[in-house]
């Protein structure tokens, strides 16, 4: 498919596009990019294929090319939405094996009074429009975490380890992946070759901008994950040393009683109250209990 670039984007065949030499995009596949590549003259070193789970943008001295691996906003940790991009002076060339890149052709023309008046103008489009609902995202996971903080505080931690694990792992590559986005808006702000108008480098800066803030709210969530387990460690911290609290309390008083049991269980012949010494160990026993107790008490440990 063929989009002539302008402030409507118009559906245009091929040879017309090619014939009055007009600035337009492509949607093609991997199979059929190259020959692609080569009706509109930009010149690619490198192999075409969809392999990289990252987002980057490399300056050539014909083109400039980009892969983009863009993760499902319902499975994060899953197979991600992968695409290449080709641009050179006057023509965009998307590889999608999938429909995703065309989808999103559709949703900038339902959506955008200027939906790609230049070049620079549709890849702002393009790239913020599968940036759009990030936020979205993101408030879901903050949900998520402020539930996981009241069940903590209302001592529910239940599974709590399999709530938070996964959660943590995919703000984590959304982290990596706003990063790259970042860097791959950069790129291309830079203009090495010269392929985009000065007065329209702007709009690159805007995307950096943005994934660089959905960066910090996710690097912001982390720290939030990490806040929250922490609390949890506390409390599982303070049931193991009230545990150990009464262990240790328990073993003080049996440790005289065994004391008693082991001296007066010896049996010497000559031993005193061998025959009539029963009932003062057992008053002796239950005094030491009795004292035990009174020091615990007294020191506040129950």
């Amino acid at each position: 498919m063929v989009y002539a670039l302008g402030e409507q984007m118009e559906l245009m065949s091929k040879e017309e596009v090619l014939e009055r030499n007009i600035p337009a995009v492509f949607l093609t596949t991997t199979r059929e990019c190259r020959m692609v590549l080569e009706e509109v003259g930009i010149v690619f070193e490198g192999e075409i294929e969809l392999v990289d789970d990252l987002c980057k943008v490399e300056t050539q001295q014909e083109c400039i090319y980009g892969a983009f691996a863009i993760p499902k906003l319902l499975d994060v940790l899953g197979s991600r939405y992968k695409l290449l991009i080709f641009v050179n002076q006057n023509y965009i060339v998307i590889a999608d094996d999938d429909d995703f890149s065309e989808r999103l052709v559709k949703r900038i023309q339902r959506r955008k009074i200027h939906q790609g008046d230049t070049k620079e103008k549709f890849l702002y489009n393009f790239m913020t429009e599968f940036m759009n609902r990030d936020i979205v995202l993101l408030g879901k996971y903050e949900r998520q975490i402020i539930e996981l903080e009241d069940d903590v505080m209302h001592e529910k931690v239940e599974e709590f380890q399999n709530r938070l694990m996964p959660l943590r792992r995919e703000l984590l590559t959304l982290r990596s992946y706003y990063d790259e986005l970042s860097d791959a808006a950069k790129e291309l702000e830079d203009n090495e070759n010269g392929f985009f108008a000065k007065k329209q480098l702007k709009y690159f800066g805007t995307i950096a901008d943005r994934a660089e803030r959905l960066m910090g709210k996710t690097a912001h969530l982390l720290e939030y994950a990490q806040q929250v387990k922490d609390a949890h460690q506390t409390q599982i911290d303070a049931k193991q040393n009230a545990n150990m609290q009464y262990l240790t309390m328990i073993s003080t008083i049996f440790f005289p009683l065994t004391l008693i049991t082991g001296w007066y269980g010896m049996n010497f012949e000559d031993m005193p109250g061998l025959n009539d010494g029963y009932p003062f160990v057992v008053f002796l026993s239950i005094a030491v209990i009795m004292v035990s107790v009174l020091l615990f008490k007294k020191k506040k440990i129950f």
